[in-house]
């Protein structure tokens, strides 16, 4: 608590001046973000500070564990080592659906925090809420139990996590603050690690799709969390991807999570390939010598398919959505194709506007709280380099205007050529502490 009479202005005055932020600073600042010390005006200016002067690797630990030390945070006793991802966000990046299961089917145990989508990216929360009766808020002894009896949850944030880090992250976006990377790296890993890590593997997007869409911003970000991560003492791994184009052929909430269900069926796609290859440097965190192989055979054994189930009915969900998804996933209304308008290969896509173009079928919101349409979105995406020789995607409306907008902005996002082009990697880079060898090379 930082009591009625502190004043943050001196802090923000030194980090305004270019003095930096020390450790007994920063923690006066995380429990006035909590406890309502620092008022909204104050937190702007702190986070517009932190924008404009930065912080050294030191000051941002720093703030980093002042800001998990804002709340509670979780500690375990299990036979296994206690693991987790946390991507910053794409189209079609369903992951930890498949991920949390599949890590729990190699006897790692996996408190997955998640939470909602913003804007052109969506959310693991909301895709799983298109599942009927599947709920995201557990209590504290019922999401241990879960964790510590199926191996993995996937649950909404309590209001004893990161407290502070729930009052900034609203507010750098009123501030136009949203870019700090070390804001990001400080929200980011506040709130995994309160979660009690042994092992934190992270999936930083760069392409038209991401939230930080060059490739040097991405490496940078992935950086300064392996860095501050490992500085407050989780081993981390950081692989920097490709979102030139949706990860997942869907971009939605019932999509996604049939394109996640298809995976863990046993489907080929570069959803599986990336799911691998993060599981496997999450297991190479706890010291597994052959994780790939490991993985791999969890995931094509049915292994993960059946913890998947017991996670989803352990919340609510129903039994058989593995075995039924169609009778428990509704469809919209309106499915419609997207014409191709010229024949042969697709070249590039703008990803940012097929997010954008599921955002506007209701597929997510543009501001926290609004309502979403489960329903809707985008299937059957054409990647690059494929032959655009059918549709270039299926598209779920509740209308059929609401499908006639979609259909020319998905038009729009693909630019066609004659000859295929090269096929880029999914994995751009990786960053990791040193020693730790990859589990996947990047390329």
């Amino acid at each position: 608590m930082t009591g009625a009479g502190f004043d943050p202005r001196p802090i923000i005055a030194l980090l305004r001046d270019g003095q930096g932020l020390d450790a007994g600073d920063a923690g006066r600042i995380a429990a006035g973000l909590a406890d309502g010390g620092v008022t909204d005006a104050q937190a702007a200016a702190f986070a517009m500070a932190v924008l404009l002067r930065g912080l050294s690797t030191d000051q941002r630990v720093a703030l980093t564990l002042a800001m998990r030390g804002s709340g509670q945070v979780l500690r375990w006793d299990l036979p296994g080592p206690v693991l987790d991802k946390h991507s910053t966000g794409g189209i079609g990046d369903v992951t930890s659906l498949i991920l949390a299961p599949l890590l729990a089917a190699c006897g790692a145990y996996v408190p997955m925090i998640s939470g909602r989508g913003l804007g052109h990216t969506g959310g693991t929360l909301d895709k799983l809420e298109a599942i009927p009766g599947w709920r995201a808020t557990l209590s504290t002894a019922e999401f241990r139990d879960q964790v510590r009896e199926i191996g993995c949850a996937i649950v909404a944030a309590s209001d004893e996590l990161a407290p502070a880090d729930r009052r900034l992250y609203a507010i750098r976006d009123e501030a136009a603050c949203v870019e700090s990377i070390d804001l990001i790296t400080a929200s980011i890993l506040s709130k995994k690690l309160a979660e009690g890590l042994d092992g934190l593997v992270l999936d930083v997007k760069s392409g038209s799709g991401a939230f930080l869409g060059g490739a040097e911003a991405a490496t940078a970000l992935a950086a300064s969390l392996v860095t501050t991560a490992e500085a407050a003492g989780c081993p981390t791994t950081a692989l920097v991807t490709d979102m030139d184009q949706p990860l997942a052929r869907a971009a939605g909430n019932a999509v996604e999570v049939r394109a996640a269900i298809d995976c863990l069926r046993g489907e080929a796609s570069a959803l599986r390939d990336l799911t691998l290859a993060l599981a496997a440097e999450a297991l190479s965190l706890a010291g597994r010598a052959d994780a790939m192989a490991e993985v791999t055979a969890a995931l094509d054994s049915g292994r993960a398919a059946e913890i998947f189930a017991r996670m989803i009915a352990g919340q609510d969900g129903p039994a058989d959505l593995l075995d039924a998804p169609d009778r428990h996933l509704v469809q919209a209304p309106v499915i419609r194709p997207v014409p191709t308008p010229a024949g042969g290969f697709v070249a590039s896509i703008d990803t940012r506007a097929l997010g954008q173009a599921a955002l506007g079928l209701g597929a997510g919101r543009q501001r926290a709280g609004e309502q979403i349409d489960h329903r809707t979105g985008l299937s059957d995406l054409l990647r690059t380099a494929e032959a655009a020789d059918g549709p270039l995607a299926m598209v779920h409306a509740a209308s059929e205007a609401q499908a006639e907008r979609a259909i020319a902005a998905v038009q729009a996002a693909y630019r066609l050529t004659p000859d295929a082009p090269q096929r880029q990697p999914l994995i751009l880079d990786r960053i990791a502490s040193a020693g730790m060898a990859a589990a996947v090379p990047p390329g």
